[in-house]
């Protein structure tokens, strides 16, 4: 198998995870008509699980499985998600109004904000996951993991299904537990708290991969990689905007602050770590570490994240979002450019997630040589 220890890291974004898709498309074009899987290893957290698990499924041909999201990311509609229309919309925001009023006597809580079964309809008759373990046995894949948060435990729990010789692990708050993937993986690991439901697996119910997710690159290690490839969906801190504010923030702001510490800041920090260690172990002589005593090993890495603000982006196509959730969000402040953030999670339509393709394919693009080298090396 070419590229054995090659690994793809997804994360989480929302509506985000579409700019991995024009990434994605470029790595496609860069390889000309081969039709080979180059990534052995996937790990995919949230909505970067649903692009490993196409990927995955579609392990036999990654041309076809790459065209397969650009089509359903471009043709992307919030109701493809969750429920966008307005009885669906007010039937959520009744609940929670009718919790929060009267919850002493009602006796129980609303489980989400909104309805995602129709995320579960579209990922059913996408996917087929019984191509996982074909794909597996044929070597066109070595290991695939979906990250998930138990809520009970708090453990960030990476369901893997991998070759045979790939053991479970496990560390602080962090475990990898050996599973026959399904949707209902892929719909724990991208429960965003409160706005959608969590899902019982494995004992308990769990909800987005990306909380509490101390180390993002974990898996794909623990899976094996020496290679990993990273696609990241938030911006590079020269971008990040440093003044002064007096105004106070919207509920837009905050939940979009929240957000992005949920699925943005621990791979920042776990991709300086690595980096780090890598210095480090550069400096070891070679003679020490030829005898094996460090149980470490020099990763190599290529990061591509956003070259431009996706909130901005987000704020210019706002307008295309169903009358009924652009209404509730509206209420929130999330529809002006302060409350972006939110925005940028939520906004699952065509115009803006085509428009995060066209991005994430120019800026990889961009990196044409740096890409080519690291997948042929």
């Amino acid at each position: 198998m070419a590229n054995l220890r090659t690994a793809l890291v997804l994360g989480g974004g929302g509506a985000r995870a579409a700019y991995q898709v024009g990434v994605l498309l470029a790595i496609r074009e860069l390889r000309g008509e081969s039709t080979e899987n180059p990534f052995p290893i996937l790990c995919g957290t949230s909505a970067g699980a649903v692009n490993v698990a196409t990927l995955a499924c579609n392990a036999g041909n990654f041309r076809a499985a790459v065209d397969a999201l650009a089509e359903v990311w471009r043709n992307m509609h919030a109701g493809h998600i969750y429920r966008a229309d307005p009885i669906g919309v007010a039937a959520s925001g009744g609940r929670w109004l009718a919790a929060l009023l009267l919850g002493w006597a009602i006796g129980r809580s609303p489980r989400s904000l909104l309805d995602n079964r129709p995320l579960r309809k579209l990922l059913t008759q996408r996917l087929d996951f019984r191509n996982i373990e074909r794909s597996i046995r044929k070597g066109r894949l070595y290991a695939v993991s979906i990250t998930a948060s138990g809520y009970t435990t708090g453990d960030g729990i990476s369901f893997f299904q991998a070759h045979p010789e790939v053991g479970t692990w496990r560390r602080t708050q962090r475990a990898g537990c050996r599973a026959a993937l399904s949707v209902d993986h892929l719909m724990a690991s991208s429960a965003i708290p409160f706005l959608f439901p969590a899902v019982h697996l494995n004992r308990e119910y769990c909800g987005d991969g990306s909380m509490r997710q101390l180390a993002p690159i974990s898996p794909a290690i623990h899976l094996g990689a020496e290679k990993i490839l990273i696609v990241g969906v938030g911006q590079p801190n020269d971008l990040a905007q440093r003044q002064s504010s007096r105004t106070y923030p919207t509920l837009a702001q905050i939940a979009g602050h929240a957000l992005s510490s949920i699925f943005l800041d621990s791979l920042a920090v776990d991709v300086e770590r690595m980096e780090r260690i890598n210095r480090t172990l550069s400096k070891i002589p070679d003679d020490l570490s030829a005898t094996g005593e460090i149980p470490l090993r020099p990763l190599r890495s290529l990061i591509i994240t956003p070259s431009e603000r996706l909130d901005y982006l987000a704020a210019r196509h706002v307008d295309a979002l169903p009358v009924a959730v652009r209404t509730l969000l509206r209420g929130l402040g999330a529809t002006h450019r302060r409350g972006g953030v939110l925005t940028s999670y939520l906004l699952f339509e065509g115009s803006y997630t085509g428009a995060l393709i066209d991005l994430g394919y120019k800026d990889a693009m961009a990196r044409r040589f740096e890409v080519e080298d690291f997948l042929a090396s």
